[in-house]
């Protein structure tokens, strides 16, 4: 199974690519998406969208993970973010990719095995979990395949689940 992790942002979107290889994961790619702040924020978003595709298509995955924006800080960053949430759904959808949203604690949850786990903390865990030796670059790369490693958890957790029943 390959999974696509998406860390929504509008100037910057991180994707990872995970492969499952019987149940351990492997780092396919990583990178990020940009876009200009002073472009308007419809441009942003199709430049986003198009990127996303080009990834969609180029790494195949089977399924797309997303993060949810956190709202507490900045109900104005929220909703850039929500917009990015958004465009990578509609990527996701027109490629006939299920879409899996997880909020930012349940991905720590899922990769660090604490709720509030600092950056720092997840970096390392995703290093740890992917036997990577140095902290793939940039930090929203590295958030995406946080995303991607939660979403791969849940569904191993869904088979063993599964099985005992």
């Amino acid at each position: 199974m390959r999974i696509l992790g998406v860390d929504p942002g509008t100037l910057v979107m991180g994707y990872g690519v995970l492969e499952e290889i019987g149940d351990q994961p492997r780092m396919v790619s990583c990178g990020v998406l940009t876009t200009t702040s002073t472009a308007p924020i419809a441009e942003r978003l199709r430049e986003l969208y198009l990127g996303l595709v080009d990834v969609i298509v180029r790494f195949c995955p089977d399924e797309i993970a997303i993060e949810d924006p956190f709202v507490a800080r900045n109900a104005r960053s929220a909703l850039a973010i929500g917009r990015a949430q958004a465009i990578a759904m509609l990527a996701a959808a027109s490629h006939n990719r299920p879409v899996a949203t997880y909020p930012p604690a349940k991905v720590k949850q899922g990769v660090a095995d604490y709720g509030r786990s600092d950056k720092g903390q997840v970096q390392r865990m995703v290093c740890i979990q992917l036997g990577l030796s140095r902290v793939p670059g940039p930090s929203d790369a590295t958030d995406a395949l946080a995303v991607a490693l939660c979403h791969l958890r849940e569904k191993q957790l869904s088979r063993l689940l599964a099985k005992s029943e």
